[in-house]
């Protein structure tokens, strides 16, 4: 079984930064791609920035310039560095990988528990 365990949610005032990390564990082969999305009630989960094993990466372009999102393969760790941070940066946001359990195998996606971030105006 695989776990996504997301931390460094909060409230921060705009114009504020804050760290996301998301933590895979469990008998993994490989991991490709990482990603966070986040959601607001009422509306669709949606991309926030996504990174390949290979570390490249694709952004939203509401947070391009002001989001980076990193990777620790040996770590199985993903991580969202979240600055000049905007009150429509509130949600929650998701972990999501897509995991291979053996080489010979598909990949599964799974996701974290989520973790709320709220930006203050």
């Amino acid at each position: 079984q695989v776990q996504l365990v997301e931390s460094g949610g909060g409230l921060v005032q705009a114009g504020g930064s804050l760290r996301l990390s998301c933590a895979a564990s469990g008998s993994i082969f490989s991991i490709n791609p990482m990603a966070w999305y986040r959601q607001v009630p009422g509306k669709q989960r949606e991309l926030v920035a996504a990174i390949t094993s290979g570390g490249s990466t694709n952004y939203a372009e509401s947070v391009k310039g002001r989001f980076t999102i990193s990777r620790d393969n040996a770590k199985n760790t993903v991580y969202l560095q979240m600055n000049s941070m905007k009150p429509e940066d509130t949600a929650v946001y998701y972990c999501q990988a897509n995991v291979r359990l053996r080489a010979a195998e598909v990949a599964y996606s799974y996701w974290g528990q989520g973790t709320q971030v709220t930006v203050s105006s």
